[in-house]
């Protein structure tokens, strides 16, 4: 048999088993109840329909851990307000991307110095296949969420043999024990999404918080074809549900808002050679989901990051159709239309700035992201000085991070 047969007869394998699994997903979205998304209040007074923008107020790069060269995919966390630190970040760093010696990485953001503190490593593949009793090959892709008792917990793609259409989403959570200056976590397990080993399920983009104190963690599938579904948890980080989000066979990495709480949306990469971020949207607070027009935004097959605040969708993407070389941040009064608010990063033929992750803290958002996979930006952008101005108990000295 010629290379060219088996490569096809592995393509037609793969599509199989990737519709055997898609079928699997539809029979089993009928077990998710309904569940009403957390909506931020507004932080200020200002009215939705005033020009709420933000500004840049400071930027840099977090610590890598001592002999890490490269890094990718974070992800943030803002931190309870009694806690020191402000924020926690998370991605894998190691030699390159699925190195033997890749780990997943943390570092805080203490509110006292204002400044982040050293990176460590909080979970190695080796000792948590030890725990978990089977090998994993790579790591990557770190979620992380906090329960409604603080506790916090880490969704990660970990792949056995195979690449990374072969991973597998590992729940770990905080050691009972440990706190965030030496955070260690312990696994809960391989998340039962799929007859198939729970194989080509992945992670990457944040969690959308519920009323319950639980979540949705949006998830995608990515063998032979994608297809985004969303997964529910409960307060106490217990796995409930899974329902898919899109019929369309190229979209992955979806990332969640809410317009109200029984309304969302889902923005999704879009793996057509030339695409556009894909949406869709639920009424009946996750329950059932249908696909709308793709939005008039540039997709260079790359991930995006969202977030609501002051009354107006937030969205970080590339804005490049070839390239993730720009970095911007966009705003939406409906989820929509678009436009460019804000040009995070402008760089040049072959730079690449990607894989955003972003969150709020009081009046500032922060926005974390790649630098040419070789180390982890973050910059901090602060409501718009003018309006605090028109709106001065929009902003007091507790809201500092």
């Amino acid at each position: 048999m010629d290379i060219p047969s088996v490569l096809l007869r592995l393509m037609g394998a793969a599509l199989l088993t990737g519709a055997l699994v898609a079928f699997g997903v539809s029979e089993r979205s009928t077990t998710v109840s309904p569940a009403l998304a957390l909506v931020p209040v507004s932080q200020s007074p200002l009215d939705v329909s005033a020009d709420v923008d933000w500004k840049m107020g400071a930027k840099g790069h977090i610590p890598m851990p001592e002999g890490a060269m490269a890094a990718h995919a974070s992800t943030l966390v803002a931190m309870p307000d009694n806690q020191p630190d402000a924020l926690m970040a998370f991605w894998f760093a190691g030699d390159r991307e699925s190195a033997p010696n890749v780990q997943i990485a943390s570092a805080s953001f203490n509110r006292a110095t204002q400044t982040w503190g050293a990176a460590r490593f909080v979970v190695n593949r080796h000792d948590m296949g030890a725990q978990l009793g089977f090998g994993l090959r790579r790591l990557g892709n770190p979620v992380a969420w906090l329960d409604a008792s603080g506790r916090m917990h880490l969704f990660v793609v970990a792949t056995g043999w195979g690449g990374w259409a072969a991973g597998r989403i590992l729940h770990l959570q905080q050691r009972q024990d440990s706190q965030n200056a030496d955070l260690e976590f312990e696994p809960v397990g391989l998340l039962p999404l799929s007859w198939l080993w729970n194989t080509s399920f992945l992670v990457r983009t944040a969690p959308l918080p519920l009323a319950d104190g639980g979540m949705v963690l949006p998830a995608y599938f990515e063998l032979g074809f994608k297809y985004p579904v969303a997964l529910r948890f409960d307060s106490k980080g217990n796995f409930v549900g899974m329902v898919r989000i899109s019929n369309k066979r190229y979209a992955l990495q979806p990332a969640l808002i809410a317009h109200s709480p029984t309304h969302w949306m889902a923005l999704m990469r879009d793996n057509r050679e030339v695409g556009k971020i894909i949406a869709a949207q639920t009424v009946d607070a996750g329950q059932n989901w249908t696909d709308l027009p793709d939005l008039a935004l540039d997709n260079p097959d790359s991930a995006i990051a969202t977030l609501r605040s002051q009354g107006q969708h937030w969205l970080v993407h590339n804005d490049s159709p070839h390239s993730r070389e720009r970095l911007a941040l966009s705003r939406s009064p409906n989820g929509l239309e678009w436009r460019t608010s804000l040009r995070l990063e402008e760089g040049s033929a072959g730079q690449e700035f990607s894989y955003p992750a972003i969150v709020q803290t009081h009046n500032s958002l922060w926005i974390s992201y790649t630098d040419q996979r070789r180390s982890i930006a973050w910059q901090r952008l602060d409501l718009n000085a003018k309006q605090i101005a028109q709106n001065p108990s929009a902003s007091n000295e507790k809201d500092k991070p």
